[in-house]
This record gives structure tokens, C-alpha cells and sequence, in this order.
């Protein structure tokens, strides 16, 4: 159970490791894992993480020794309370007693995408030694939940939390960069990208073009784009050619084979291929789900509001 976050060092009271309550992530490219464990007697965590870790106390109140990177706190947190340690930051916490926690780790590629696609271009995670955000910690508990009971409500229910946990995290705990990365694409640029892909869906969109527009060589162009936005210019090419597929198929007024030569896939097989490895289900099953106009996200087995 601990081997998806296998640079992180736990133990506790006796030495030995904790227990794994629930862990897991779901089928497809979320990008999301949830680890909730119990450290009994005493708890010691630490890593450089190789991606966003975002960590709850649970349990009953126990003082706590952190440190991210260079800062440091001594404290007794709430029940609920969480600690945000961005990918590449050394961290640590020792705790007196025993503690029921989370643990929720985020690709940084997925988070890029998210924060370019939210129009926070710039969005740097903030280090948060402590603090609470009750919307948080209801999406990690509901990931919690569906691990436990193995994931009953299936990959694209679990994808949608992760999204709004990941959606949470950009609007309430980024801060801008105070200067801009080296390299990176500009908002404008990103937006005639977008652009320029959506009106050529149903066709070959070559790298070139794009670096074009972007004003770049074809080879500093690949580089940065996959630096900003978390994904080659290709894959990104097909992620919005997979949501107009999905959005094509709740909308169900065309058939499965005009789907995939609308949206650029090289027929039905192809696109269907696609959707199992992105999304972790069938064609049948993506055309289940539909999203209302409140943001409402439903299937047959329940409803995520």
C-alpha cells in the first residue's frame, strides 16, 4: 500500500510502519493517490516528495514538530488541520502521540495542466505548515472512502474529485510567482494554442504549426509547452480531443464512429483506446455520466455535488 509514495519515510511508536487504512488511485490519469494510515503511540513522517503532498490530522489532537524546507512549527493542530508541502521541498513531522492521518500526493504535470487550463498561468503552490480547509478535507475523505470500498463508484466518479480537490488547491493555496519562469508559455500564447486546436480538431495538427504560432523552433517549442502545461503538445492535442468526445457522447446525438472522425481520432477503435487509458473505462461507460448546469456530477450509482 505504500509503495506509490515510496520516497516518503513513515514509522511509528514501535519503529515499525503504520496502518494503512485505505490507499489507492483509480484507473486512468488522474494523477491523484490517497494514503489514509494509523500511527500508533507516536508518528514520524519525512520526504522530498516527488509530487504535492497534502496532509490531514484526523485523529484527536497531538503536538506536532514540522518543517518544510527551511521553515519550522512546533504545535498542537486542530483535528482537521493540514500541512502542504510542494513536489521537491524537504519535509518532516514528529508527533508525541498517536495520530490518524492522509495523506493526498498530486502529479505536478496534472496540477500544471489544471492551473494552465483555470487561467493561473503562474499559480506556485504555497508551503502551508498549518492551516484548514473544510472543502479539502471533505473531497480527501471522500477519496478515502472509495478506496475502502474499493471504488464503487468507479474511475471517472473518482477523476471528478480529484479534479475539484486539485481545482481547490489552485484557487486557494497558489500564489503568483514573484517572477516568471524562464522559458515558459505566456497566457496569450496559450490561449491561441487552445484555439487554434479546437478549430482543427478534425484534423492533422502538425508541432510545427503550433511552434508557429507560439514563434518558436519546433524543438524549444515541445520543450517549453511540456514544461508549462505538464504534457507534450501531442497529448495535450489529444486531451481536448478526448473532452469534445466526451462531451459528443452525453450530448448522444451522434454516433460513436462520427465522434472519432469529428474530434480527429482515426476511427472508433482508436478513440476507444484512448478513453480506456485516460479515463480508465469504456466508451459505453463514459457516455453514462453527464455533467447538469449547476455542476452537478452524476451516474447511476450516485451523485457528487
Amino acid at each position: 500500500m505504500f509503495k506509490e509514495v515510496s520516497e516518503l519515510s513513515l514509522a511509528q511508536g514501535d519503529g515499525g510502519l503504520p496502518t494503512a487504512l485505505a490507499a489507492g488511485r483509480e484507473a486512468g490519469e488522474n494523477g491523484v493517490f490517497v494514503l489514509s494510515a494509523r500511527f500508533d503511540g507516536a508518528a514520524h513522517l519525512s520526504a522530498t516528495p516527488r509530487r504535492h503532498h497534502v496532509c490531514f490530522q484526523i485523529s484527536q489532537q497531538s503536538r506536532f514538530d514540522c518543517h518544510i524546507a527551511d521553515q519550522r512549527l512546533s504545535h498542537q493542530p486542530a483535528a482537521g488541520s493540514l500541512a502542504i508541502c510542494p513536489a521537491g521541498a524537504d519535509y518532516g513531522a514528529d508527533s508525541e502521540g498517536s495520530v490518524d492521518a492522509i495523506l493526498v500526493a498530486i502529479d505536478p504535470n496534472q496540477f500544471a495542466l489544471t492551473a494552465m487550463e483555470d487561467a493561473s498561468h503562474d499559480a506556485q503552490l504555497m508551503v502551508r505548515l498549518s492551516g484548514h480547509d473544510q472543502n479539502l478535507l471533505d473531497l480527501a475523505r471522500t477519496l478515502v472512502r472509495e478506496s475502502t470500498d474499493g471504488c464503487p463508484s468507479g474511475p471517472l466518479y473518482w477523476s471528478e474529485v480529484a479534479a475539484r480537490f486539485t481545482d481547490r488547491l489552485i484557487t486557494r493555496h497558489t500564489s503568483a510567482r514573484q517572477r516568471p519562469v524562464r522559458g515558459s508559455l505566456g497566457k496569450e500564447v496559450f490561449h491561441r494554442l487552445k484555439d487554434y486546436i479546437f478549430a482543427h480538431l478534425d484534423e492533422q495538427i502538425e508541432v510545427a504549426s503550433l511552434a508557429s504560432i507560439a514563434g518558436r523552433s519546433n524543438f524549444h517549442f515541445t520543450r517549453v509547452f511540456a514544461q508549462s502545461v505538464g504534457m507534450t503538445p501531442h497529448r495535450y492535442i489529444v486531451h481536448l480531443r478526448l473532452r469534445r468526445a466526451a462531451q459528443l457522447m452525453r450530448d448522444g446525438q451522434m454516433k460513436l464512429a462520427e465522434i472519432a472522425a469529428t474530434t480527429g481520432f482515426a476511427d472508433q477503435s482508436h478513440l476507444s483506446r484512448w478513453v480506456r487509458r485516460v479515463y480508465g473505462v469504456s466508451l459505453a461507460e463514459l457516455g453514462t455520466y453527464r455533467r447538469g448546469t449547476a455542476g452537478i456530477f452524476t451516474t447511476d450509482r450516485g451523485i457528487l455535488t
